[in-house]
């Protein structure tokens, strides 16, 4: 497709069906799976020589192993690392440095484990062994060397991220590049190597203490989903819980991996500059060595039926923050559209009609956003408002204006042009993103594995026009209910001998 074609594509998306944007885009794309059952989309854009790579592993923090949360985050981190050849300047004299940290970790938790029999000063000289072998095993370390391998190619955009149901890897090359890409990627999960281990695990613990423990929003977010989830693990923080993350060792990183980036449990996009048979050829070369293994069991774990509000209250010296979520089911659901056009309907900007009523109206808050799928997907999960209430008005008052704003939204149907405009808005931002590599690149991965087919991302406009008034009422009245709703909020403590905090009214303590 010519640039000015495609240009033409995406400015008359707002007038075109869902399905006619489909049939132009398949025309340039092409999807296989190998036999280990790895899946590819590639995705032909001709413009630029840039290709934008996209790894998806099916698999999260929901899925860490209990005692071991934080586990999905750290493989991540390791698979910066490097590989055998990269980062390294010996590989098999770090490999046996690499086992005598093990080896030296066993006999300091053997000891540990004994509990009040442990022998203080044992512990204390197996600790220091234990360092020791850490720092022999860093002389073999190069820093850096395989994103500086990345970056020295013009490569842009890499990152990774670990999110409750998934794992991403992503990050662009010039088109002259592509056979690099598939020969580091392909290692690093052919042959992935665990250097620095324990110093990474430092990281993301003081990852942890920035983004949660000193970060009243973080905080906030954390005790108000550990409150929501009783059972389900979407209640342990993608980071992990910090006592795991501190004793997390290197063969729960090698089970995890092991379990979950079985090759038919990945989906990979390639979006750019790309000959389709030039990437199969690549990928059978790279990526067609990695063993066949079992998908992952599925997660049994289902929340319990919720019988009545909850609240969380969390010290904080900060301004106040407000956070109510109700329960709702997975992506899955036939109503999953209905709450992304609610959502819209309620918070989108000066027109979303909670704003207009808490913002503008009342000016009870200073912001009010929502979130229709929080805080992840796969499994049934929460419809969000965060709010910060304006100077001088409390958290009480923000959750009984919000009550009655939702209330009236409930009582009467959204009407015709709201419908309209709301759906249009939805349809632009896909459209928007698929004007980008990297992004096209993360939305066919993610509905890929979401759906079994990245044509979901085409057909669920389809899905959000078919949504009716009717629908918007019926499921804002089922689901924005007190008995499955979770408050959180922040309150500045109360110093000794001063007055007692107050509560919300109502709510459980």
């Amino acid at each position: 497709m010519g640039k000015s074609r495609l240009a033409a594509v995406f400015l008359l998306a707002s007038v075109l069906l869902p399905a006619q944007i489909l049939k132009e885009f398949e025309k340039k794309v092409t999807e296989f799976s190998l036999p280990n059952g790895l899946h590819f989309i590639v995705a032909e854009r001709h413009e630029a020589p840039v290709v934008s790579f996209h790894t998806y592993v099916n698999a999260g923090s929901a899925d860490d192993p209990s005692g071991a949360t934080g586990i999905a985050h750290m493989f991540e981190h390791m698979a910066f690392k490097g590989t055998e050849a990269i980062g390294t300047t010996n590989w098999p004299e770090e490999r046996k440095s690499l086992d005598a940290i093990e080896a030296a970790y066993d006999r300091l938790d053997a000891e540990q484990n004994k509990g009040p029999k442990a022998d203080a000063a044992k512990v204390k000289v197996l600790n220091g062994q234990l360092q020791e072998a850490i720092d022999k095993a860093e002389t073999y370390v190069v820093p850096n060397d395989y994103p500086r391998l990345i970056e020295e190619n013009g490569g842009v955009g890499m990152n990774a991220s670990t999110d409750y149901d998934a794992t991403q890897y992503f990050y662009s090359l010039p088109s002259n590049r592509i056979e690099l890409w598939f020969l580091l990627e392909s290692q690093r999960f052919l042959h992935p190597v665990f250097r620095e281990f324990y110093k990474e695990r430092d990281v993301v613990q003081e990852e942890n203490r920035m983004r949660v423990e000193s970060s009243p929003q973080g905080l906030l977010l954390q005790d108000f989903t550990a409150t929501a989830f009783e059972a389900h693990p979407y209640r342990n923080p993608p980071g992990g819980w910090p006592s795991d993350t501190a004793n997390l060792r290197v063969r729960d990183a090698q089970a995890f991996y092991a379990k979950y980036y079985a090759p038919g449990n990945i989906v990979m996009a390639i979006v750019g500059d790309v000959n389709p048979m030039e990437a199969r050829r690549l990928a059978e070369r790279y990526f067609g060595p990695l063993p066949k293994r079992p998908l992952p069991p599925l997660l049994h774990t289902e929340e319990p039926p919720q019988h009545g509000p909850k609240t969380a209250v969390v010290d904080s010296p900060s301004q106040p923050l407000l956070v109510v979520g109700y329960k709702r089911p997975n992506e899955l659901d036939k109503d999953d559209p209905v709450f992304d056009l609610i959502s819209e309907i309620l918070a989108g900007g000066r027109t979303g009609v909670v704003y207009k009523s808490l913002v503008e109206d009342k000016q009870v808050a200073l912001e009010l956003e929502t979130a229709d799928t929080f805080p992840d997907g796969k499994y049934p999960n929460l419809f969000l408002f965060f709010i910060a209430p304006a100077l001088g008005h409390t958290v009480d008052e923000n959750l009984k204006a919000l009550e009655e704003a939702l209330g009236t939204f409930e009582a009467q149907k959204v009407d015709a042009q709201t419908l309209a405009r709301v759906k249009t808005k939805e349809r632009a931002e896909v459209i928007r993103r698929l004007d980008n590599n990297p992004g096209l690149a993360g939305l066919l991965t993610a509905n890929y594995a979401a759906y079994g087919d990245w044509r979901k991302l085409f057909t669920s406009l389809d899905d959000l026009d078919k949504v009716t008034a009717d629908d918007v009422q019926r499921v804002a009245r089922k689901y924005f209910a007190t008995s499955s709703r979770t408050v959180a909020y922040t309150v500045a403590p109360s110093t000794p001998g001063g007055r007692a905090r107050g509560g919300v009214a109502g709510e459980r303590q």
